[in-house]
């Protein structure tokens, strides 16, 4: 006797299962979002103990020596590739291949894809938070779930782990739109799918955006030690010509930057898999020379070029005027080739870095003629994400929430440029063709 179909998405819409589903959505975003504010905490406590108070206590009053960042970067390495080699989940996505949405997460696969992030991007190698978040979003998810009902339909496993990523994805954001958008694009959601998957997964980052918030003021730790709020940059009211015609080279010159970026990390993941363990204590050394030769050529700090740029965001724009056009185009070059080693070597993702990319080429470009700080470092967020993730609508949200406080003048250039970045990456490095049988 044949068994049964499986039921349909828009069945499980209508019928009182969907109910019980919001109701394990909630739970699930308790239970994510408490476990992502404590990654993203650890995470926090981790930077600040290694590159702040453990060289107070051991005498360097006026900040860690160079020879420091090598020797944490090294041990980075070290760390990332033990959990990668002897942990199951091979410590999570590679991130030169982009962001990863759509995959599953098991729960024995969450301790070695927190481990290979807490080496990454704790001990100050380029890559974000957002890709080990949805992961374990994802593997939290299912395990709740295997917790409340032993057996469920697949159509319902994939979305209490979509829900999950709901979740701990809009605690960076301090945005479940944010997380909502980049979803639901990366995944590319038909229109009978998404309300089974969107309803459970707003609702489950909603929940967690409060727990996140109630967390915050529990334990009197910020979430501006990890959350990247909307940016201070001056009142911007409107467009006029000039600002457009700089918005399309500058979205297509970013675009060619980010591909080159990512072309050049590609080949080297064949090169990391085959001796982890010195390969990517070698890729630790790599970057935190690259740290130290951009503080002795810039005058700048080290931590410009590590870490993901979340934290360094908000002073970079803050205050442009610290910053030349010789250091900024060598803080592009230098951290987007420790960006290049980090996606191609290590576990996080790719998001913050190609934000703070695009954000210091629209610095760069805002010391032309005729182009305003504001619009330019706008047009920048855009075109660095669009570029990296392909995901062109959610690089115009995101860009247009971390504006927000300047007016909405420079939406219109988030688009165009936007659209241009996508295009101009689409072009130079089009996605794989699937064979069709």
């Amino acid at each position: 006797m044949n068994a049964a179909p499986p039921p349909d998405a828009g069945s499980i819409l209508r019928s009182k299962r969907f109910i019980v589903l919001l109701l394990i959505a909630a739970v699930v975003g308790v239970v994510v979002s408490v476990a992502a504010w404590g990654f993203l905490e650890l995470v926090h406590q981790i930077q600040v103990g290694v590159f702040t108070k453990l060289p107070e206590q051991l005498g360097y009053d006026s900040g860690a020596p160079m020879w420091w960042y090598l020797v944490v970067l090294g041990v980075a390495g070290l760390l990332t590739a033990a959990a990668i080699v002897r942990l199951p989940g091979s410590g999570g996505h590679i991130a030169a291949h982009g962001l990863s949405v759509g995959g599953t997460t098991h729960p024995v696969e969450l301790p070695g894809i927190v481990l290979a992030a807490l080496a990454t991007i704790g001990l100050g190698l380029v890559l974000g938070p957002e890709a080990p978040l949805i992961a374990l979003g994802g593997g939290l998810g299912l395990l709740t779930l295997k917790l409340v009902r032993r057996e469920m339909p697949p159509q319902v496993l994939a979305v209490v782990a979509a829900s999950g990523s709901f979740a701990a994805l809009s605690l960076i954001f301090e945005s479940p739109l944010a997380a909502a958008v980049i979803l639901i694009e990366a995944t590319g959601l038909d229109r009978e799918r998404m309300p089974l998957v969107l309803l459970p997964g707003l609702l489950a980052s909603a929940i967690g955006s409060l727990i996140s918030i109630g967390m915050g003021s529990w334990t009197g730790l910020s979430t501006s030690a990890y959350a990247l709020p909307a940016i201070a940059l001056p009142d911007f009211a409107r467009p006029d010509v000039v600002d457009f015609l700089w918005t399309i080279p500058l979205a297509a010159a970013i675009a060619i930057g980010v591909v080159a970026i990512f072309r050049l990390a590609r080949p080297l993941v064949g090169v990391a898999a085959s001796r982890p363990f010195v390969v990517l204590t070698a890729g630790g050394l790599i970057v935190a020379g690259l740290a130290i030769a951009f503080h002795e050529s810039a005058d700048h700090g080290v931590k410009e070029v590590l870490f993901s740029g979340q934290d360094a965001l908000p002073g970079l724009l803050s205050n442009p005027g610290a910053w030349s056009l010789s250091a900024l185009a060598l803080l592009i070059v230098f951290k987007g080739l420790a960006y290049s080693v980090s996606l191609a070597f290590y576990r996080g993702g790719p998001v913050f870095p190609s934000l703070f990319l695009g954000a210091a080429a629209g610095l760069l470009a805002a010391k032309l003629p005729g182009f305003p700080v504001t619009p330019a470092t706008a047009v920048g967020l855009a075109a660095g994400f669009a570029a990296a993730l392909r995901l062109p609508l959610a690089a115009v949200v995101i860009a247009v929430l971390l504006t927000a406080h300047s007016g909405a003048g420079a939406t219109p250039l988030i688009i165009v440029g936007a659209v241009v970045a996508y295009l101009t990456a689409q072009l130079l490095d089009p996605p794989p063709v699937e064979a069709t049988a």
